[in-house]
């Protein structure tokens, strides 16, 4: 019994390294925008410090998706959209699948925005025609589906962008929409591995105009031994049962002037018990778990005014790093929300990528292809500004000490594992 128990152990601690160093998630392996404690590379330009660069047809706001020897990219190409598998030692094409065509250009993003997640058995792809496949890790399509089809067109104002998010055996989609449509936002749970519906729930708001649409992807809570499903959008938070999709919780309070044009694209991330809600800005609020009802007061903890609009913080629950649109930061205290250091500005530009925390340094990126890295903590100390000079969209992806990054023409990979540890 102790052997068969050891046993047990070492495979669940294997497991947890093994996705420690893998990034499945668009957020990475915690969905909160943190890699692990490894030294990743500082300093690099489109020529130094290149292991390889693997050509792209066009820009994306997609997060490059690893696991062991496998990159997965959600790829747009004129009008068709593709999902490419990239070996992630040589820099070279391992397969490609077609996820369909219809691919359009909606201001600064196309129809391959979505980023797709992979357990290193299977994964999965969402496009903005709303196209569902699930593919091996090989390259074999097991299922496929057509959101738009079966449920109607989507109506947000700026096309469909949202990641899905893998929990179990179970793959949830959110549409939260209603700026060109009178039809009501829903969540949707799909059997991750024959594609059938387990559930579809309605998500009420009374919000209008613009301001029910959400670019963001649902976070997954654990909070006391159960899980919930997070989903931020249409001026309200609201936590799911996993299971059946009944709504258990609600916050309001994040579109407190009730703005026509308040759509939120920045993602809710959950750390230790505690929702971090952007907004269109202002405000970001964080609220408690283990709410039932109506918890906009009862387990509102802190909030702050100088949220993102754009770019999902990142936070390893000691510290969160909030970046807006125009490459001003912000660090506060996770608990309390007490401001560490504030308002200081990177690389002058846009942003819409989100920060990363990697080896004791946040990495911001901004659209110019500038990375700028800075100590994490409680003091604020530029060490390195990385210019690829190319658009950039994508949040970087750190795994083993090596950074991929994405731009329109490339995806670059950073630094060597050796000179990485």
């Amino acid at each position: 019994m102790r052997r068969l128990l050891l046993s047990a152990c070492l495979l669940l601690a294997a497991r947890a390294e093994c996705l420690g160093e893998n990034w499945p998630h668009w957020r990475g392996p915690n969905m909160n925008g943190v890699a692990s404690e490894r030294p990743a590379p500082v300093t690099w330009s489109a020529t130094d410090n290149i292991v390889w660069k693997f050509a792209l047809p066009d820009l994306s706001g997609s997060t490059p998706i690893i696991w062991n020897d496998r990159i997965f990219l959600n790829v747009a190409d004129g009008t068709e959209l593709y999902l490419v598998c990239v070996d992630r030692y040589r820099g070279t094409e391992m397969w490609k699948a077609r996820l369909g065509s219809g691919n359009t250009r909606m201001r600064k993003q196309n129809m391959s925005s979505p980023s797709p997640v992979t357990d290193g058995v299977h994964l999965w792809v969402v496009t903005g025609t709303g196209v569902i496949k699930a593919f091996t890790v090989a390259g074999k399509e097991i299922w496929a589906r057509d959101l738009q089809k079966e449920y109607g067109p989507f109506g947000l104002n700026w096309g469909y962008a949202s990641s899905p998010l893998l929990h179990g055996n179970a793959l949830y989609v959110q549409v939260l929409h209603g700026m060109k449509t009178d039809e009501p936002s829903y969540l949707l749970s799909i059997d991750a591995l024959t594609g059938r519906t387990r559930w579809k729930v309605e998500r009420p708001t009374d919000a209008v105009s613009e301001s029910p649409d959400a670019y963001t992807t649902p976070a997954l809570l654990r909070f006391e031994g159960r899980d919930e499903i997070v989903v931020s959008g249409g001026d309200y938070v609201t936590g799911h049962d996993p299971g059946t999709g009944a709504e258990r919780w609600r916050a309001g309070g994040l579109n407190p002037s009730k703005d026509r044009s308040y759509r939120v694209v920045a993602s809710p991330i959950v750390v230790d018990g505690l929702i971090y809600v952007p907004s269109r800005v202002r405000p970001l609020i964080v609220f408690r778990a283990g709410g039932r009802g109506d918890i906009t007061t009862s387990h509102r903890l802190w909030s702050t005014d100088q949220g993102p609009d754009v770019p999902t913080p990142a936070t390893d629950g000691r510290y969160i790093y909030i970046l807006n649109d125009r490459g001003i930061v912000w660090c506060r205290d996770a608990k309390t929300g007490a401001e560490v250091w504030g308002s200081q500005r990177v690389r002058p530009g846009t942003y819409s990528a989100s920060p990363v925390v990697a080896g004791g340094k946040v990495y911001v990126v901004s659209e110019d292809g500038v990375t700028t890295v800075f100590e994490a903590g409680p003091e604020f100390r530029i060490v390195a500004e990385n210019d690829l000079a190319d658009y950039t969209l994508s949040s970087p992806a750190v795994v083993d000490g090596q950074i991929f990054l994405r731009t329109t023409k490339y995806l670059y990979c950073i630094g060597t594992r050796e000179s990485a540890r």
